[in-house]
């Protein structure tokens, strides 16, 4: 199972040019692989194999960067393709662009290239970099690779992806009838609900500094583009991005991790988020709620201590079934909050999907127990 360990890294003026030299070499690289095999598919039609080694006698200039960076240049590439072959839906892959590309290189441990000494971090290169450890990497964890990254906001991060064996499964000896399972129904207003009112959810970090980023914004619109001024404001607008994201990020992190500790088993439907954003004109909020990263942050932390996120299916009729007598109603409409059965319940109509949810994913969960 693999780990990632960020940290702050902060480089000197030398090695942030270096830094700028190395983002700009992996995008001028794997732009030209890839017109070069779009070229050669249109004379040949067959598929070009091309490597970073036959590009270094034309630009020398790639020979001043780490050479393990140009070789994970070649791998996502390749790795785009085969998303495209294997879902047409991803996209075929697209040219980086100078100034809306994310500036990031990889490069891999390789005899002891890459080392941790403390406050210090070691990189191919660029030698030793002055980094903040706010947390110890256990000593069981093999460090594979590493990402450099650079912020818009200026920071620079370093993100450490280390192996590290699987851990024991905490719920072997129980069975899943008398498993402590939570079900989380998506709500639009307030992100989720849960079966059981143990968690207080506060999201909605866009919406809340919405206006300030507004006024940010629209300073910016007023500046010189390319003046002194433009870049201060420019900066200032990438800072309170950057605090929304850390915001959510940490909200988030909270959370699954109460709940990846407290239970056994988490139940969630499975719904399209991107066609969620898409529809209704919920884009917004669905995104400012970030259901889905919060999906994906409980899944691995409950994984990490051998639980399960069981996905229920998204037909299910969670709204529509009664929790107490099981009754399903045949329309139920987007408007009415209230669940009203004739067998007197009467609650929320997310808190009885959320219950649905938990009982439906028990039950699969003891058929596979059979």
């Amino acid at each position: 199972m693999n780990q990632a360990f960020r940290f702050r890294i902060y480089p000197t003026k030398e090695q942030e040019l270096l830094l700028a030299k190395t983002f700009g070499c992996c995008r001028f690289l794997y732009n030209q692989m890839l017109n070069a095999k779009i070229e050669e598919y249109k004379k040949t039609g067959k598929m070009l194999r091309n490597t970073p080694a036959m590009y270094k006698k034309e630009y020398p200039f790639l020979k001043e960067v780490d050479s393990l960076a140009l070789a994970n240049v070649q791998l996502h590439l390749e790795r785009a393709y085969r998303n495209f072959f294997g879902n047409p839906a991803a996209g075929f892959p697209k040219f980086k662009s100078k100034h809306r590309n994310k500036n990031s290189y990889t490069t891999n441990m390789v005899n002891g290239n890459i080392q941790v000494d403390g406050q210090r971090l070691k990189l191919p290169k660029l030698k030793w970099i002055r980094m903040k450890k706010h947390r110890e990497i256990p000593e069981y964890c093999c460090l594979k690779s590493v990402t450099v990254s650079r912020e818009p906001s200026g920071k620079y991060y370093a993100s450490l992806l280390c192996e590290a064996p699987d851990c024991e499964n905490q719920t072997a000896g129980k069975t899943y009838g008398d498993a402590r399972i939570l079900g989380i129904d998506y709500a639009m207003h307030g992100m989720a609900v849960f079966s059981e009112k143990n968690w207080e959810i506060n999201v909605g970090y866009y919406r809340k500094s919405e206006k300030k980023l507004a006024w940010e914004q629209r300073k910016l619109s007023r500046c010189v583009k390319g003046s002194r001024n433009y870049l201060r404001q420019r900066h200032r607008v990438a800072l309170c991005h950057e605090k929304i994201r850390n915001q959510r990020k940490d909200f988030l992190h909270k959370l699954s991790r109460g709940i990846a500790d407290r239970y056994d088993v988490a139940a969630v439907e499975d719904i399209n988020m991107k066609a969620m954003s898409r529809c209704m004109h919920f884009g917004k909020s669905v995104l400012d709620n970030s259901y889905g990263k919060f999906r994906e942050m409980l899944e691995y932390k409950l994984r990490r201590q051998g639980k399960r996120l069981v996905k229920v299916d998204r037909f299910f009729p969670s709204s529509k079934k009664c929790c107490k007598c099981g009754a399903v109603k045949k329309e139920l409409k987007l408007s009415e909050r209230i669940y009203i059965c004739p067998c007197g319940n009467r609650m929320d109509r997310d808190l009885n999907a959320a219950i649905n949810i938990r009982e439906e994913a028990r039950r699969m969960l003891c058929a596979q127990e059979k």
